[in-house]
Order: structure tokens, then C-alpha cells, then sequence
């Protein structure tokens, strides 16, 4: 990975049938080490567990990169005021923006439809030290009746497939408070102006610009009612 905040610390071979890696992320002014695939080329579904979920081979392993966006996104949890917030990350993947906000003490829960990312969440847990996260396994076309309602949803690049922006915003609907924020960080996906219009539609209303934000990204800021 070419961002100067990611250090590659070892390569080793991982214990399933696909190799991993730790890396070491500076965020803020904090540190966070992170278990992720070595790249894109793994995969190991056995019992088609990801298969059954609607993952293919080739989407395998998206869930344990770590994406330029959601350290776009971490970056922007590091500071941003949390008191009296409940927090859910969407689509978390190695659950970056989680983890950072889990390391100020911040109400969150991190959700993701993988079959492994639970478990490599609660590597990258042991490897900070810290205490038990949420997390829940979640459908964005399904009702997740368990998942209850956020102030904030977050999440980041999850416009990369033409049904996505349908599906999340039934998503932000069901599960945001009355009185709620999103924030999407994007990387300019072909998606986002469809989600920008439905989530618009919905009674999200966009912030006239876009947050700042590294270059090649934006945090898009969402709100419905008076948040």
C-alpha cells in the first residue's frame, strides 16, 4: 500500500489457506496494528460459507484489504466530537474506522456480511489490546430486526456495485435515528450520484460540499432531522 501512514510490518503465512500480514497504521495521534490479506490474489471459501452470502471468488477478498477510504474515514473518526453518539459502521471490512473509535472509548457497533470478518476483527482486538467489540452480521437488502437504530452511520467506498446504492439507502432508512448523520467516504464511484439522489429522496439531506478529505476522496455528510 502506497500511503505513507501504512508500514508494512512482517508477512507471514497465515494459519487457513490464504497468507496474511500486519500493518502498522498512524492515525491521529494514536497507533493501531492491523492482521490483513497479503493481497488481493487470496481466498478460501471450503464450505462455501461466502458463496452462499452471495460473495464471489473474485469479491473474496475485498474484506480484508485495508482500503484507502477507510483510512480516509479513520482519519475523520480520530477527531470528530462523540459524546452522546451511538455509532454503526457499515460494510467495516477489517473495520478500521471501528477500531479507532473503539479506541476513544466511543459508543459503536462495526456490521459487515462476510463470513471472516469477525474473525479477523477479533485478531486485530487482541493485537491492540483492547476490549470486546460489537459486531453483527448484516444483510443491507435484508431487515437485521437485531441492529436497532444509530445517530451516526459511517462507512466507506461501499458504492462499487450497481445495486449497492438501492440497497444501502434502504439500509440508512431503517436503521438511522429520526434525527441522524451518515457520512460516506467515496472515491468517486460511477454509484454515487444515483445514492446521492435516492439518499436525497429519502429525507437525507447532503451538505452542500463535500467534507475535506485526502485527495481523490470525499466524506460526503448526510443528515435527517435536526442532528
Amino acid at each position: 500500500m502506497d500511503d505513507p501512514q501504512v508500514s508494512l510490518i512482517s508477512a507471514i503465512d497465515g494459519v487457513h489457506d490464504y497468507a496474511v500480514k500486519l500493518q502498522r497504521l498512524h492515525i491521529g495521534d494514536r497507533g493501531l496494528t492491523v492482521r490483513s490479506l497479503l493481497d488481493h490474489q487470496q481466498f478460501s471459501d471450503p464450505h462455501g460459507h461466502a458463496e452462499a452470502r452471495g460473495i464471489s471468488s473474485a469479491n473474496w477478498s475485498h474484506f480484508g484489504q485495508i482500503w484507502p477510504a477507510s483510512v480516509v474515514l479513520a482519519e475523520h473518526m480520530s477527531t470528530l466530537p462523540l459524546r452522546g453518539r451511538s455509532v454503526l459502521e457499515v460494510g467495516c471490512g477489517l473495520a478500521v474506522p471501528g477500531l479507532v473509535l473503539h479506541q476513544r472509548g466511543a459508543d459503536v457497533v462495526v456490521s459487515d456480511h462476510h463470513p471472516e470478518c469477525q474473525p479477523f476483527l477479533l485478531e486485530n482486538l487482541r493485537l491492540n489490546g483492547l476490549g470486546p467489540l460489537s459486531f453483527l452480521d448484516v444483510d443491507w437488502s435484508a431487515a437485521n430486526p437485531q441492529l436497532g437504530m444509530f445517530d451516526m452511520l459511517i462507512a466507506s467506498d461501499v458504492l462499487y456495485e450497481r445495486g449497492h446504492p438501492t440497497e444501502l439507502v434502504g439500509f440508512f432508512e431503517r436503521h438511522a435515528l429520526p434525527r441522524a448523520e451518515v457520512l460516506v467516504v467515496d472515491p468517486r464511484r460511477s454509484q454515487a450520484g444515483e445514492f446521492n439522489r435516492r439518499m436525497q429522496a429519502s429525507g437525507f439531506a447532503r451538505s452542500a460540499d463535500p467534507m475535506p478529505s485526502a485527495a481523490g476522496y470525499r466524506i460526503i455528510h448526510y443528515q435527517r432531522g435536526a442532528a
